[in-house]
């Protein structure tokens, strides 16, 4: 033990904690570590004080005049709650995002002058170009990456733009400290981690179980029963706490639900507005929200130590990521519950999430031809050439820009040298190692061993203790597993009424089809009945749809009548149309019916030119184009002022818009557009 470096760093934790405040075990052990060894990795359990070595280690490098702390986080929460923290050491902070990138020049000089201790930066800002071109004039002290499993593509998390800091660390010069903390790493994952480090790599890794933690599972197999014990329940469960979902959706719902039944709720994810995030982090933090719904958006990093439970509306894609979110949980209280569901959806889901994680073959291979043939080529424009979904494209230029294939100066791709390269055998085994870990959480859900044990021994922590407090290990649940009649009426009955909203399109993807981007009048914002394939409404539109034959049951229209008629009567509608099909007469069937019961006339103002199906095109610009090309207006035909324009499926929402256009640009002056399902993934966003 280096003891002038002891009593450093513990005058630094004494200053904060008070005379009497002393060291968890390993934490000194890591600070002399990273300031000697010069490459330390920290796994450790949520709430073992991670963060704060590395604070102590700035403070000391600073007090000795040597450069700033650079802090690579994944998220803004984190930053927030990290910023914080800093500042009661005495450290002089900043934050380098998009949110702060109005002040970046101001910060710019700061981290030149040195008159900042500690910068905390996404991976995205750090290597913009503006941020590139003034780091060599930044004197840097230590460089630390928080939630470091995200380097390894073979860890829970692993996040495609932190793939180049491993070239980052690689680079550093040889005098500055190194140092990776991560809560959630397994023995093949610290393994990769210390190829990535180099060598002479020094690593702290203690226990895993968490004793304030009680988990118990719910076998709960439809969205009713769910909704139904979480609205029975929630207000039983002492303080305040997080249910995780695996989509934007589920969040928006279920906070809604909550809500609607006197529980003080929000959602969270990155579909939101920045404010409105920040805001609902704020209200969870001051107890002033019963429960936040959250995506894996809040996985990582929120730091309140009083968090009383933890739920898990579905089940996560892996034991790492489970024992991370349920970390959330019992910081600084004696105990915490945690809450394992399993639905039905839950495997469709992950499956889901595997397959689409990398980009096929063919999806890069056509994206590097394209960018290699056509220099200098937008995202966007790379649309028009190729009829793959964005996010697919999105997904392919990362891929290929890690792989230097391509690369990128501001909004433009360009080609290397390298020829096309697709690792299949990698991918796949990682695709291989995603099920089996998927499979684990199956395992969980099932076992009969203490649930606590189970998880960290699926991360490699070889403890044969049990935790005492979980539901095997007490024998018995100490939260009834089904809801009670009244609670499961109020799920039914919301889930029942519940409807999802088509945004309306201001403007076309190219200026292609009428010479202009914006679309003079769009349609109004619509309602669709339900969600594709979902329980309820969402089952009986593919029974209808696909059965022999093909016809919408009467609980379809009933419902549709009663979700339109208000939409009738304040808008004063006067027909109503549907989006015509040579394939079928499922949709103008319905459509009539409708028109019957909310006695307004039906009729077919337009027709269908084209046979390719809109479902075969993947991106805004094939979609709008195929759509453009496939309709047209009967002529002859006087078209209504106001009216209501039917289709089965809404996906991409480009036949409603150019079906739209055409009817305002015959003297329709309000389209409405309403939907029996919506089969879009643009929800199914798990952060």
């Amino acid at each position: 033990m280096n003891k002038e470096l002891y009593t450093q760093a513990l005058s630094i934790v004494q200053l904060l904690y008070g005379k009497d405040a002393r060291f968890r075990k390993g934490q000194y052990e890591a600070i002399e570590a990273t300031l000697t060894h010069r490459k330390t990795l920290i796994v450790q359990k949520t709430g073992w004080g991670k963060s704060l070595v590395y604070f102590i280690c700035t403070k000391i490098q600073r007090n000795r005049g040597l450069g700033i702390t650079l802090v690579v986080s994944p998220l803004l929460v984190l930053m927030e709650n990290q910023l914080q923290a800093a500042e009661k050491l005495g450290l002089r902070c900043a934050v380098l995002n998009s949110s702060t990138k109005p002040n970046w020049e101001k910060l710019f000089d700061k981290m030149r002058s040195g008159s900042l201790d500690l910068v905390l930066i996404t991976p995205e800002t750090l290597f913009s170009d503006k941020v590139q071109e003034i780091l060599p004039s930044v004197s840097i002290g230590l460089f630390v990456v928080d939630e470091v499993h995200c380097i390894s593509d073979w860890g829970h998390d692993f996040r495609l733009e932190y793939t180049r800091l491993n070239r980052v660390i690689q680079n550093m010069p040889q005098t500055v400290p190194v140092l990776g903390t991560t809560a959630t790493a397994n023995d093949r994952v610290i393994y990769d981690l210390k190829q990535q480090f180099g060598t002479d790599v020094f690593v702290s890794r203690g226990p895993l179980m968490r004793h304030s933690l009680s988990i118990q599972i719910l076998h709960l197999p439809t969205p009713v029963q769910r909704y139904a014990w979480l609205l029975q329940n929630i207000p039983k469960l002492p303080g305040s706490g997080i249910i995780y979902c695996l989509t934007q959706r589920n969040c928006e719902q279920i906070a809604e639900f909550l809500l609607k039944n006197g529980i003080q709720a929000q959602a969270y994810h990155s579909g939101m507005e920045q404010k409105k995030a920040e805001q609902a982090e704020q209200f969870l933090r001051e107890n002033r929200l019963k429960v936040l719904v959250s995506t894996i958006k809040l996985g990582m990093g929120y730091d309140k130590d009083d968090i009383s439970f933890v739920i898990h509306y579905q089940q996560p894609s892996n034991i790492v990521a489970y024992y991370q979110q349920i970390g959330r949980a019992g910081r600084n209280i004696d105990r915490a519950y945690t809450f394992l569901m399993c639905g039905k959806e839950d495997e469709k889901i992950q499956d889901y999430f595997i397959e689409t994680a990398f980009p096929t073959e063919q999806e890069a291979k056509i994206v590097y031809d394209v960018v290699h043939e056509n220099t200098g080529i937008t995202e966007k424009k790379i649309q028009d050439y190729v009829n793959i979904r964005k996010t697919r494209i999105d997904k392919a230029l990362m891929f290929l820009r890690n792989e230097e294939q391509i690369f990128k100066e501001g909004v433009q791709y360009f080609p290397t040298s390298h020829p096309f390269y697709y690792n299949r055998e990698h991918y796949d085994k990682i695709k291989t190692i995603r099920y089996n870990e998927q499979r684990q959480v199956q395992e969980l859900t099932n076992t009969k061993e203490c649930l606590s044990r189970f998880v960290v021994n699926c991360l490699d922590d070889p403890t044969t203790e049990n935790c005492g407090i979980c539901q095997n290990c007490i024998g018995y649940a100490e939260f009834l597993e089904q809801p009670d009649t009244v609670s499961l009426q109020k799920a039914q009955a919301y889930l029942k009424r519940l409807v999802l909203s088509i945004e309306p399109k201001k403007q076309f993807p190219s200026k292609d089809f009428t010479g202009s981007l914006k679309i003079p009048v769009p349609n109004q914002k619509g309602l669709c009945l339900s969600k594709y394939g979902d329980p309820g409404y969402g089952e009986l539109v593919r029974y209808g749809k696909y059965g022999t034959p093909p016809v919408f049951c009467e609980e379809l229209i009933e419902k549709s009548k009663d979700v339109l008629q208000a939409v009738v009567a304040e808008n004063n509608i006067t027909a109503i149309t549907c989006v015509p099909s040579l394939r079928s007469e499922v949709v103008s069937d319905f459509t009539k019916k409708l028109a019957e019961r909310l006695r307004i006339p039906f009729v077919p103002f337009l027709q269908k030119n084209g046979t390719r199906q809109q479902k075969d095109m993947q991106n805004s610009c094939f979609q709008c184009r195929n759509a453009w090309d496939s309709f047209s207006l009967i002529e002859n035909l006087s078209v209504a002022k106001k009216l209501i324009l039917v289709d089965d499926i809404v996906d991409s929402g480009w036949t409603m818009t150019v079906c739209g256009y055409l009817l305002t640009q015959a003297g329709c002056d309000f389209v409405f557009p309403f939907a029996l399902a919506d089969s879009s993934e643009n929800r199914r966003r798990k952060c």
